[in-house]
């Protein structure tokens, strides 16, 4: 395990940076985010990352109180990752750096890689003040879920929702690219007719009532 660099400077942003400023920290975090991961997902899901380089920051990140690892009982017998509530606190820092990189997100490029789940923090932050529950969303690259309100436990997860959501959310790739780059809020996509949302729930009605 490398040695822990550091600033070396008696400030709190320059300690938060000792532990998240190097480069895939952050993304990994938004992968785990997600609920636990094995080591190939999070590398199929990390496109560019070495596997050298995400096994370095995974054993940064629980040396670091961020995470921790554990075996998986039979049949499944695989080492998983997952946050630890010190790594989930890294939310609103992940939400909050979003909001500020919209503006540098722009068209989408042809080398851009993409996963449905990365609609997942922009949509939550779209769903900030709304009423708590279970999203099943889908997009032309699939379908993911996320948990509105959520104070623990995982924030998303890829495929459908696990049991009954409060709210299905439908939309085309030009409305979610929209919604990411906070050109378009959820709430005047909904009204606009750009995502069909469908449910009996609470937040359902609410989306639906604008």
């Amino acid at each position: 395990m490398s040695p822990r660099r550091s600033y070396d400077q008696y400030c709190s942003a320059a300690r938060a940076l000792d532990l998240v400023g190097d480069r895939w920290t952050l993304l990994i975090v938004r992968e785990l985010l997600a609920g636990p991961r094995r080591y190939t997902d999070l590398h199929a899901d990390l496109p560019g990352v070495s596997t050298d380089v995400l096994a370095s920051r995974l054993k940064d990140m629980e040396r670091d109180g961020l995470s921790t690892r554990r075996r998986l009982p039979p049949p499944g017998a695989a080492y998983v990752y997952e946050l630890t509530a010190r790594g989930r606190d890294l939310l609103p820092v992940l939400q909050a750096l979003g909001e500020w990189g919209e503006g540098a997100l722009g068209e989408r490029r042809p080398t851009d890689a993409v996963r449905a789940h990365w609609s997942a923090l922009p949509l939550l932050r779209n769903l900030d003040g709304c009423a708590a529950g279970l999203v099943e969303v889908r997009l032309e690259e699939g379908t993911f879920h996320l948990w509105a309100g959520a104070e623990e436990g995982p924030v998303y997860g890829d495929g459908p929702a696990p049991g009954e959501p409060d709210a299905r959310l439908t939309l085309d790739e030009e409305t979610c690219e929209a919604v990411r780059r906070g050109e378009l809020p959820l709430r005047d996509a909904v009204r606009a007719g750009r995502v069909e949302v469908s449910g009996e729930g609470p937040l359902a009605k609410e989306l639906r009532e604008g």
